[in-house]
């Protein structure tokens, strides 16, 4: 797993064998930043965040600030690790609590995300459970972008909050990244 634009282009990231959970592929992650306006100057927000890869990602083609929320304990120590490897203490924070939680704590800090990504377990709801509580919680610039990335099977639409819209959709084998905005503020 390596970092794939910016400054770090082609330094190799730490991630544990024999973690159930799967890192974002480089190809997904080089898809992404295609898709996505460029981040340099903006804060970026990282769910579900794994190794840290797509947060890390954002910090080397110069985000102002990423946050990157992890829930699992092990997991946030592996961000950690990629962090320090990387010299990015000062661009970079680690959340380690649950998602709603988290958000719940950046929007009490009145802080605001120009670019949102999630990479949650597939099949669980938890496009729906995101959505929601980035609607609630409002941390997302009104100018802001949110994707997720998730399983093509996944439906949400359904579920999804009246303020919140989809703008496109990319489709890669079983995986897919949605892109959504919003009506925040």
């Amino acid at each position: 797993m390596r970092i794939t634009g910016g400054d770090f282009k082609g330094r190799t990231l730490f991630f544990p064998k024999g973690v159930k959970e799967r890192p974002t592929s480089d190809f997904l992650r080089q898809a992404l930043f295609n898709l996505l306006p460029p981040v340099a100057g903006k804060n970026f927000l990282d769910l579900f965040s794994g190794s840290g890869s797509v947060g890390l990602e954002a910090a080397s083609r110069d985000a102002c600030h990423v946050f990157l929320m992890e829930k699992s304990r092990k997991l946030s120590g592996v961000i950690r690790k990629n962090i320090q490897a990387l010299s990015l203490n000062q661009k970079c924070t680690v959340i380690n609590v649950d998602v709603e939680a988290g958000l719940r704590n950046l929007a009490g800090k009145n802080y605001c995300m120009d670019i949102v990504f999630a990479d949650p377990p597939y099949n669980r709801n938890w496009l729906n459970i995101i959505l929601a509580c980035l609607s609630r919680y409002r941390v997302v610039d009104k100018e802001g972008v949110i994707v997720i990335q998730h399983s093509v099977k996944e439906n949400y639409r359904e579920y999804l909050p009246e303020n919140i819209y989809q703008i496109k959709q990319r489709k890669y084998g079983e995986n897919a990244l949605t892109f959504f905005q919003g009506e925040w503020r």
